[in-house]
């Protein structure tokens, strides 16, 4: 079982940066992928990036990619999303996400999700 609590969202303008931290209970943390989603209003949950057990392999959503930059500490089991350049568009409720990722399999293949933190983008 692993509980997952998201921090870090609020509101910014367009062009600034927020880090967004994850952190995890449960004793697996260190041997499962984790991952980050969002949901802007009135539409549906899309991925945007996912980390390795090890930390070593990471992937990104194009939307994001060259803005955002996925990162975990095992130690503190704590996933962080670093979001930089940061768009309207990027305004929607962020969510952590622990699992075996597939992106064709239904909820990601994700197992555990956080409640989500809020990201406001301004123009």
């Amino acid at each position: 079982q692993v509980q997952l609590v998201e921090s870090g969202g609020g509101l910014v303008q367009a062009g600034g940066s927020l880090r967004l931290s994850c952190a995890a209970s449960g004793r697996t943390f260190g041997s499962i992928a984790m991952g980050w989603f969002r949901q802007a209003p009135g539409k549906e949950r899309e991925f945007v990036a996912v980390i390795s057990s090890g930390g070593g392999s990471t992937n990104y959503a194009d939307s994001v990619k060259g803005r955002f930059t996925v990162s975990r500490d095992n130690a503190k089991n704590t996933v962080y999303l670093q979001m930089n350049s940061l768009k309207p568009e990027d305004t929607a409720v962020y969510y952590c996400a622990a699992g075996n990722f597939h992106p064709g399999a239904p909820g990601y293949g994700m197992a555990y999700w956080g409640k989500g933190t809020l990201v406001i983008v301004s123009s």
